[in-house]
């Protein structure tokens, strides 16, 4: 019987696995600029090409507006491009990703504390995607013994359910 019972038990953890690789995400979200984020930046573009545009008559009168505005939503599309997802039994965090069998204790910070943590406090070594306009991170300890990073911190929205699912699903679930 033990051996049954044994059986049984890797079933479940199969099913476990198998629940992990499904496909649909556990959780996801994209780190994009917020709307307030692109008046100031967008403004400052029709200014320099409305500069430009006063010193020179012609197609050169509204060559800068075709440049600068385009070029600028450009940048915040490209800063806003990183995305935060538990899927298919890893996190990824942009175009890193670790397996969920590696992670540790899991703790989120709050904008106030993440401050130290992004300076005096910060390991040369840690893994950091920080978006200044999104004020909770969640910092998240390795458990792989052959990794050199100790730690990953990086943005996200909503990074006290982040957080939970990466208990939930996370190597030895502490937190």
């Amino acid at each position: 019987m033990s051996t049954r019972g044994t059986e049984t038990g890797s079933a479940s953890g199969s099913e476990d696995i198998a629940a992990k690789k499904t496909g649909e995400p556990l959780f996801a979200e994209r780190l994009s600029v917020p709307w307030w984020g692109w008046p100031l930046p967008l403004a400052a573009a029709v200014i320099l090409a409305a500069e430009i545009h006063m010193g020179h008559p012609g197609v050169r009168s509204w060559l800068p507006y075709l440049i600068t505005v385009p070029l600028v939503v450009w940048v915040l599309l490209w800063l806003g491009r990183v995305r935060v997802s538990v899927r298919d039994g890893e996190l990824w965090v942009g175009d890193a990703h670790l397996p969920l069998e590696f992670v540790g204790e899991v703790t989120t910070l709050t904008a106030t504390e993440k401050r130290p943590a992004l300076g005096r406090d910060l390991d040369p070594a840690a893994f950091v995607v920080h978006r200044g306009w999104i004020g909770p991170v969640v910092l998240l300890e390795l458990t792989d013994e052959n990794d050199p990073t100790p730690y990953w911190l990086f943005s996200a929205r909503d990074a006290e359910r982040l957080a939970a699912v990466l208990r939930e699903h996370g190597g030895r679930g502490t937190g």
